[in-house]
């Protein structure tokens, strides 16, 4: 499968969702994508991703307007909102935009909902490279629950294939290198869905230009997993999460049920990561403007979990206004060695809330992260018989960067209500 000759190692960058909603604007854009270059390319933070709506003008945060005029071309196909990206005017659609986040040295992805526009079909418009119209391959029964802008593709019919062909040619052109497609990932309708995967897939396959295929929302169905691998590159394991204890206590177990299938080119998704200035223009998760609701605790045990089972990392927080804390998060460089380049994870067992989770490299270190994902201090301890290491190992305290000494026997840490450590073994 030529997909997973890109994204050898899990695609780390920026969403504008978690502070944008849907509103998102050129200069946002921008400035995050200057911020990026400046703070976190060197520690492999790439991808700059304009989510959800960038072709509905009125857009004003994380709540859609339903049935409302969307920006559309002669063929079918959404193209920004140039009130909201005014370098989209005169047809040039992204491609200023994108060329100036290469010119960074870093990557440009959009979000797309899965099918096709409803004015499309309820205008009868053309589709590029057929004699098929939108009418013809809509399938009108196929609706997204939470949004009004697309049918479903029915991927049955003359036409379909060259709908989706003529959208990621025209993504190609743009120069996108990341494609986020929603509405797919989850078990509603399944049948459907699978066959649009089938035709994102051969359209991103046709254009002619690398792309990361990203798939959301989840919960990705478990039991569907080798057809997320042969389509994707990421694929949800839950739904939207957001800044609350419950939904991180929550990723443990799933975490455990996907890691198996992780591996170069293929990478079950933790979705984004809600830290630094959230809900700017979002209301989603139960909150406004605000700061993250996690703990710092509760951040190093996201980052510790999604780093060690080598989730894709998508930071969604406003980057300009990150304080030196959440940035120490995110330029950890022995922390992002594992992440980039480890395998193997596994839980190695969880004690009702003591949790130890383990992988290893090339070079035979191994990793150990302990968690307490309990309401009250706790200790928690594994021995190096069940990480499975020879003794003894020089220890070291990755969030802490320093060297712990020697373990002959077994690693334990006392570790605060919902905290974790994480270490290096060698």
């Amino acid at each position: 499968m030529k997909h997973q000759k890109i994204a050898l190692t899990p695609p780390m960058g920026w969403n504008s969702w978690d502070c944008y909603g849907a509103a998102v604007r050129e200069e946002e854009i921008r400035g995050n994508a200057q911020y990026m270059a400046n703070h976190l390319k060197q520690h492999g933070w790439e991808y700059v991703v304009v989510d959800i709506q960038w072709y509905e003008p009125g857009a004003v945060s994380s709540q859609y307007r339903p049935f409302v005029p969307l920006e559309m071309d002669e063929y079918s196909r959404l193209i920004p909102a140039a009130n909201r990206f005014p370098s989209a005017a005169g047809g040039l659609g992204f491609k200023p935009l994108a060329d100036y986040v290469h010119s960074l040295s870093l990557k440009f992805g959009i979000h797309i909902m899965r099918g096709i526009p409803r004015q499309a079909v309820h205008a009868d418009t053309p589709v590029m490279g057929t004699s098929a119209t939108a009418r013809d391959i809509a399938h009108t029964n196929s609706i997204c629950p939470w949004n009004t802008d697309m049918y479903g593709v029915d991927a049955s019919k003359e036409g379909a294939q060259a709908y989706y062909d003529s959208l990621f040619r025209m993504y190609a052109e743009w120069g996108v290198d990341f494609v986020k497609v929603d509405d797919i990932a989850a078990s509603r309708l399944y049948h459907i869905h699978k066959e649009e995967i089938g035709l994102i897939r051969k359209a991103i396959d046709n254009c002619g230009r690398p792309m990361v295929l990203s798939l959301s929302p989840g919960p990705a169905p478990l039991e569907y997993a080798s057809v997320f691998i042969a389509g994707a590159n990421m694929w949800r394991m839950t739904d939207d999460f957001w800044d609350l204890w419950p939904l991180l206590h929550g990723m443990f177990e799933r975490c455990e049920k996907w890691a198996e299938h992780v591996g170069p080119g293929q990478w079950p998704d933790c979705d984004m990561l809600p830290l630094g200035h959230l809900g700017i223009r979002s209301v989603d998760g139960g909150g406004a403007d605000r700061w993250t609701r996690f703990t710092q605790d509760e951040q190093l045990t996201m980052m510790t979990l999604w780093s060690i089972f080598r989730s894709p990392l998508m930071f969604g927080g406003e980057m300009r206004d990150n304080d030196e804390w959440t940035l120490s998060l995110l330029t950890n460089e022995e922390v992002l060695a594992m992440h980039r380049s480890s395998s193997g994870a596994r839980q190695v067992y969880r004690d009702g809330e003591r949790i130890v989770w383990t992988a290893s490299d090339d070079n035979g270190a191994i990793y150990a992260a302990l968690f307490n994902a309990g309401d009250e201090p706790a200790t928690v301890s594994v021995s190096l018989e069940q990480l499975g290491a020879g003794s003894p190992k020089q220890a070291r305290d990755l969030w802490n960067r320093k060297d712990i000494g020697t373990v002959t026997d077994t690693l334990k840490a006392d570790l605060p209500p919902h905290g974790a450590s994480l270490y290096k073994l060698i």
